[in-house]
């Protein structure tokens, strides 16, 4: 049977870890937010560990992981990077598109040609 239940959007998903990691937290101000940060360098070194293990780049270990595992592990940086910034800000939403929007026009010029 396949699940047909509505699921929550990114940032109401975003939002609800946020929430929970919030009511769990250790460390509290500053702190906490540096350390919230500082899970990305986790992160990303869980994606490194997995793309040496898809290769095989370890002698010693010879292939460890898949390249399955690889786009999950981008996935947490993806998620881990995106609670960060709702950590710093409650507009995080906003921020985040009106960066994204900026780095695409600068990437790929205005989507209407005109510029700006």
């Amino acid at each position: 049977m396949t699940d047909h239940a509505p699921h929550p959007d990114l940032w109401t998903s975003v939002d609800d870890l946020w929430t929970r990691l919030e009511a769990t937290r250790a460390h509290a101000g500053r702190e906490g937010v540096l350390l919230r940060i500082l899970k990305l360098s986790e992160e990303i070194g869980e994606v490194a560990e997995a793309v040496i293990g898809a290769t095989g780049q370890n002698p010693r270990k010879g292939v460890t992981h898949s390249w399955d595992d690889v786009q999950s592990e981008l996935c947490d940086v993806a998620i881990t990077a995106l609670i960060a910034l709702r950590t710093l800000t409650p507009e995080a939403r906003t921020v985040f598109e009106g960066h994204l929007e900026r780095v695409r026009r600068r990437s790929l010029g205005p989507r209407d040609g005109v510029a700006r």
